[in-house]
């Protein structure tokens, strides 16, 4: 006999707690405090963490019956680092569908989109959602903007990546003409998900993280994709003038192909010479480290404290 609605939820309780119950302050970055009475994390910490109203999240533990969206599964699992499978069992338990989280470029978008992506090359080109997340790339894309492209997916953000290297490391030569009109372009698409956990802190973590960003969100302009001029500097080649254009793809809403041709032969040059080096330098002359040694730093010890200095990466 299947289970009833009210065991499947006393059963999501029960399985909350002992996930939270094992995750400590530290491991999510948090410092220790003192007096802690139970093992783990708060419940108010969990919500906290997960973008979620602590209300909500403490109603969801104790086996209320609440609706609970993707979204929000999504942020909580997160939070207490549930692997797939936990993961599964987790969605099972709440009544939702389980969709798996992509592990490669062409799991996240398909065979055929990723193809396209590969034809275009030697032209750089990448899949973007609403969110300037970067779903897949192809070569010279990942060559050209290594650090939003060869890292783990939930770091491949291109809008985060911009509003947070610092302006020496920054290679986007025309930022003050183009992230006014990205961030418009995200306010367009918030539109449409106002109110939903995942948008609203992203949009926080950025208004928190950078006073540049918040500046131009509340101005509260917005913009429709269109062809725009990227000024693209690296240390090994100079500057870079590319031109963007968005493609629509059939089934996937709210995502688009971006192309970058080369505006004149001479950009096409430079990125010839720049995909003929191995292993090229990303960052200010100051700061800047091979390619190499950036990924390697975010994959150590310090778990990416060493991309603040990380080069920018425009589109």
């Amino acid at each position: 006999m299947p289970a009833t609605p009210t065991q499947r939820r006393t059963e999501l309780a029960g399985y909350l707690r002992s996930r939270r119950a094992r995750i400590t302050p530290e491991a999510v970055g948090m410092p220790p405090g003192l007096r802690r009475r139970t093992p783990g994390l708060r419940r108010e910490e969990v919500a906290q963490l997960a973008g979620v109203g602590v209300t909500w999240y403490t109603w969801l533990e104790q086996g209320r019956p609440i609706n609970a969206s993707v979204q929000v599964l999504d942020a909580v699992a997160r939070v207490l680092q549930l692997d797939a499978i936990e993961r599964d069992h987790l969605y099972r338990l709440a009544g939702v569908p389980f969709v798996p989280e992509p592990v490669s470029d062409e799991e996240a978008v398909g065979r055929d989109v990723q193809a396209i992506l590969d034809a275009l090359d030697p032209l750089p080109a990448a899949v973007y959602n609403a969110r300037y997340d970067v779903q897949a790339t192809n070569p010279t894309y990942r060559l050209l903007w290594p650090l939003t492209s060869r890292v783990p997916r939930r770091e491949r953000n291109l809008l985060y990546k911009l509003f947070t290297v610092p302006e020496c490391c920054s290679t986007f030569v025309n930022s003050r003409d183009e992230l006014p009109w990205m961030v418009a372009q995200l306010r367009r698409s918030y539109g449409r998900h106002v109110g939903e956990p995942d948008w609203e802190r992203f949009v926080r973590s950025l208004i928190d993280v950078s006073p540049q960003f918040a500046q131009l969100w509340a101005s509260g302009d917005v913009a429709a994709p269109g062809s725009r001029v990227k000024v693209y500097r690296h240390l090994a080649v100079g500057l870079v003038n590319m031109a963007s254009n968005s493609l629509a793809i059939d089934g996937m809403a709210e995502h688009r192909i971006v192309v970058y041709t080369p505006v004149a032969e001479e950009d096409r040059q430079q990125i010839e010479r720049l995909r003929g080096i191995d292993d090229p330098v990303v960052g200010c002359a100051v700061h800047g480290r091979p390619v190499s040694v950036a990924l390697a730093e975010k994959d150590g010890p310090a778990g990416g404290a060493g991309t603040v200095r990380a080069a920018a990466e425009p589109r």
